[in-house]
C-alpha cells in the first residue's frame, strides 16, 4: 500500500484538497488527511516556538509511522519547522508553497507577495528567496500583509477579506514581475486577480497539485 498524507491547520482545506488530489494521485494511493487548527493559532500567537516546532516534527513522524511515502503540509506558516522536519523524518515532505515559489522565481525577478497573517509574511518571503539562491537568480521581493483581510475572514466576512486582498494585490502587481497569493486561503482570488493584472498571478494549491501528480507519474 502506498500512503499521501496531507497535513492541514485549517479545517476547510480538507474538503477542497480532497477534491483537487482525487484526479491527480492513483486509485492506489491511499491518501489521508490529517488536521491540527490550534497549530496555527498557537503559532499566530506564540511565534516560532520551540514547543511549535516539535508540534511539527511529531506530527510529521505521525504521518511517517502511518506508512506514508510522501507527507504535503498545507500550512505556508510551519515553512521553518518543516525544515527541521525534513531532518528527522526519512520521508519526502512538500511545503504548500514550494512548487509556487520555483514558479515565482521562474517569472520574474521583482516578487510580490501578498498574504493576510504575519506568521505566513517571513517563512513566505524566506521560501522565495530559499528557491532563487537554489536557482542563482538574484530577485526583489516584496512581501506586504493585508491588515484586517483574516479577522474578517474569521468573522465570516468573506466579501470584506476578498476586497481587502484584492485592492492590496493589485497594487503589489502593479510594481512586480509576478503576484504570489501566500496562502491556501487566498487561491479562490487568483482567477478574478488574474484578469485584472498585467502579471502572472500565482496561487499553492493547484501548483502542488500538479507536483503530487508528477510524484506519483515519476
Amino acid at each position: 500500500m502506498r500512503r499521501l498524507a496531507v497535513l492541514h491547520t485549517v479545517g476547510l482545506l480538507v474538503e477542497r484538497f480532497k477534491g483537487l488530489l482525487a484526479g491527480a494521485v492513483p486509485a492506489s494511493v491511499d491518501t489521508v488527511h490529517l488536521l491540527d487548527e490550534s497549530l496555527l493559532r498557537d503559532l499566530m500567537r506564540e511565534g516560532q516556538t520551540p514547543s511549535i516546532v516539535r508540534r511539527v516534527v511529531s506530527l510529521a513522524t505521525q504521518a511517517a509511522d502511518s506508512g506514508a511515502g510522501l507527507i504535503v503540509f498545507t500550512c505556508s506558516s510551519t515553512s521553518p519547522a518543516i525544515d527541521v522536519a525534513r531532518q528527522v523524518v526519512g520521508v519526502p515532505i512538500m511545503k504548500i508553497d514550494d512548487p509556487m515559489a520555483a514558479r515565482a522565481v521562474e517569472a520574474g525577478s521583482r516578487i510580490g507577495i501578498v498574504c493576510t497573517t504575519s506568521s505566513t509574511r517571513g517563512p513566505s518571503e524566506a521560501l522565495v528567496r530559499e528557491h532563487a539562491a537554489k536557482a542563482g537568480k538574484r530577485v526583489e521581493v516584496e512581501a506586504l500583509l493585508v491588515p484586517g483581510a483574516f479577522d474578517a475572514l474569521q468573522a465570516g466576512r468573506r466579501d470584506e477579506h476578498d476586497r481587502l486582498v484584492g485592492e492590496a494585490a493589485l497594487a503589489v502587481a502593479a510594481r512586480n514581475d509576478v503576484l504570489v497569493l501566500a496562502q491556501a486561503s487566498l487561491a479562490h482570488l487568483a482567477e478574478p486577480l488574474s484578469a485584472q493584472a498585467t502579471v502572472p498571478v500565482l496561487s499553492s494549491p493547484p501548483l502542488c497539485v500538479e507536483a503530487v501528480r508528477r510524484f506519483y507519474a515519476g
